[in-house]
């Protein structure tokens, strides 16, 4: 197998999102794609109340080492991939850099708070323009929507994942995508999860912002 050159080594992703979003599936599948190469990846995952829409994050560090802790280390997340909007400044917060790369889904998920009008959830505009002032770069896509268009909102991480692909540098392309969810699901379902794929690499490519 021919060397693969790594953006940075360790090259460290945050995929974040609240429970039901499938977030943890998302950090499983690209963390396969990524081994199928040859890399070393090591997951860590913490979980809120994920059975009641609680914060999960997902840590993967990609390297061609196996010797990194699963925890990334406050400041060195150089992508961070955020199933819900205000999820991503808690990313931010902790995580964050002058050169960080954001990639964040626009539909917000509302805690019981915000529901119940204890709480209050930040303008979508305002989340955008904190993120952009805190990231080197970022993209707002409208994954979800995208996704119920296809059929199913749950294929809004795929789309996320093909995004992920487009930006970061890492070898994932769409045959490896293929060669991974084909021994996870259905073969009905392959075709539409391969779509939803695409799409996401097509939604950074004709990105504006």
């Amino acid at each position: 197998m021919p060397a693969i050159n790594l953006p940075v080594d360790p090259y460290n992703i945050i995929i974040t999102g609240v429970g039901g979003q499938g977030n943890v599936m998302a950090s499983r599948v690209v963390g396969s794609m990524l081994s199928r190469k040859g890399l070393s990846v090591t997951i860590g995952e913490t979980f809120g109340a994920s059975q009641r829409g609680g914060s999960v994050m997902s840590h993967l560090r990609i390297s061609h080492t196996p010797h990194w802790s699963p925890q990334i280390p406050k400041g060195r997340c150089h992508l961070a991939i955020s199933l819900e909007p205000s999820e991503a400044i808690r990313i931010l917060a902790h995580f964050g850099n002058p050169e960080i790369k954001v990639l964040c889904n626009t539909r917000p998920v509302h805690a019981i708070g915000v529901i119940s009008g204890e709480k209050d959830y930040p303008d979508l505009d305002r989340i955008r323009s904190w993120i952009g002032e805190l990231s080197a770069a970022c993209w707002f896509l409208d994954a979800t929507e995208k996704a119920m268009a296809l059929g199913n909102p749950i294929l809004g991480n795929i789309i996320m994942i093909g995004a992920a692909a487009a930006v970061s540098g890492l070898p994932m392309n769409g045959s490896d995508f293929e060669a991974i969810v084909s021994d996870r699901m259905p073969v009905d379902k392959l075709a539409l999860n391969q779509k939803a794929f695409d799409l996401g690499i097509d939604l950074v490519r004709s990105y504006q912002k």
